[in-house]
């Protein structure tokens, strides 16, 4: 039942208006003075008031303005025997849903009470439409119910409101770009810039142009200027994806940025100066990167201010089932084909399995699934996956010590390369670049492995 609540310096009006609305169906309120209605607007929630503008101590304006300071959302009306449409004009741009001159029908008071309601309604719809829109945006692919999810979930959530540098650390394949997405969607920069750049993927010579950008002339084939990614991003959030590649010199200029929050271009003398969120993300141990000198130790204490760990998807099986629901629904729409299921079999070996790539392994695993399946049940023989027992690792009789090493590395060095072409999708160049060996001797071990993607 929607509760009204009626202010008006004079009795007579205070119960005719009583009866009108409590015979509609609303739960009415009366108050005598502005003051008055603040008390109780202070101690229970109402849903609408009627207010006159003419009140001893307080005028409806300065009610209607102490109302909507108390509660923005309520709908408030206003009524007089004064009316001019200075005062209208008035009212509405304090709030006020609508204008009422006396005298009124009763009819016509109750007819613009519901509107005023539904409007009410379809207001608190619309915020709660954004909020589940924000939430998808952030989460729609992070799915986890493990206790270990929910901590870095509720970390998430907290950081995303303020504007402090975060560093994100995990394996690869554990969602570290989608977390960085996550925190930027649930912060007061989603209507700004979000910007990625992955360090590992750019030469050292390239990267430095991509990150501040260049001036004309400032290198051979440099035509015109070029904003870099920071500049790009201004007023958002720039994710460096696997920050722990970057080289030391770069390191260096980045470690100005987030404590000056300014840089020049390539070639250029003019000082820039940006306001961007920095979230960075690394699946090496950037402790161990400091001690080789590889990586900075200030600017390892600069990013990360509020470290969050991402744990393997191997410490995390209550989420497998889930992920695999989530990215069974995902791939059989894209690929328009009838709604499937796990079988038992495919489900318990989806359980079994190590997860070295982790989700991505997981994503790439049931997305082969789903154009192998013809029917309505994925079986284990469409996933490309095989726990292998002990005893199926057998060497001929009488071998040494050396050819068990051999063939141990062997098989190690296959599920390496295996994982790393799953996790780049096939991409062999990517491929390369990851395992720090170059394309044809990629190749030339694929070819050896009979690999084939």
């Amino acid at each position: 039942m929607p509760s009204v609540l009626v202010v008006d310096d004079k009795e007579s009006v205070r119960e005719m208006l009583s009866k009108t609305l409590e015979n509609e169906g609303f739960e009415v309120d009366v108050a005598k003075d502005g003051k008055i209605c603040l008390e109780k607007a202070k101690e229970k929630r109402f849903d609408l008031v009627l207010t006159d503008l003419k009140l001893p101590q307080m005028d409806g304006l300065e009610v209607l303005s102490s109302l909507k300071d108390l509660d923005p959302e309520i709908a408030v009306i206003v009524m007089t025997a004064y009316g001019t449409i200075e005062t209208a004009v008035q009212a509405m741009k304090k709030g006020a849903f609508d204008y009422l001159a006396k005298p009124f029908d009763p009819d016509h008071l109750c007819v613009l009470i519901r509107r005023a309601l539904e409007n009410r309604r379809l207001l608190a719809e619309n915020v709660l439409l954004r909020e589940e829109l924000a939430h998808n945006l952030g989460y729609a692919e992070i799915i986890g119910k493990s206790r270990k999810m929910k901590e870095v979930m509720g970390l998430v959530r907290k950081v995303a409101l303020s504007d402090t540098t975060v560093l994100l650390s995990g394996e690869s394949g554990t969602g570290k770009e989608l977390l960085g997405r996550a925190i930027h969607n649930l912060s007061k920069r989603k209507n700004e810039p979000y910007i990625t750049i992955n360090c590992a993927a750019i030469p050292r010579e390239l990267l430095e142009n991509e990150l501040f950008g260049s001036e004309r002339g400032a290198y051979t084939g440099s035509v015109a200027r070029k904003m870099g990614k920071f500049e790009i991003a201004d007023r958002g959030t720039i994710f460096l994806d696997e920050v722990g590649d970057l080289d030391i010199a770069l390191q260096a200029k980045l470690l100005r940025v987030l404590q000056e929050r300014s840089f020049e271009r390539l070639g250029g003398t003019k000082t820039i100066t940006v306001d961007v969120r920095v979230i960075a993300a690394s699946n090496v141990d950037l402790r161990k990167a400091i001690e080789k000198k590889a990586f900075r130790e200030d600017l390892f204490y600069r990013l990360s201010v509020f470290p969050i760990n991402i744990p393997p998807l191997r410490e995390r099986h209550e989420d497998i089932q889930n992920l695999a629901s989530y990215f069974i629904q995902k791939y059989c729409k894209e690929m328009k084909k009838p709604e499937k299921s796990l079988s038992k079999e495919a489900a318990k070996l989806l359980e079994r399995y190590h997860w070295p790539g982790n989700v991505r392994e997981l994503e790439n695993t049931i997305e082969r699934a789903i154009i192998l399946c013809e029917g309505k049940k994925i079986l284990p023989e469409h996933l490309a996956i095989r726990i292998q027992d002990n005893n199926e690792i057998r060497l001929r009789e009488g071998a040494g010590l050396k050819e068990v090493g051999q063939h141990a590395q062997a098989k190690a060095e296959k599920a390496f390369i295996q994982r790393i072409l799953n996790e780049t999708r096939g991409n062999k160049r990517k491929a390369a670049q990851i395992l720090k060996i170059d394309y044809t001797t990629l190749f030339e071990k694929m070819k050896r492995y009979k690999m084939e993607y």
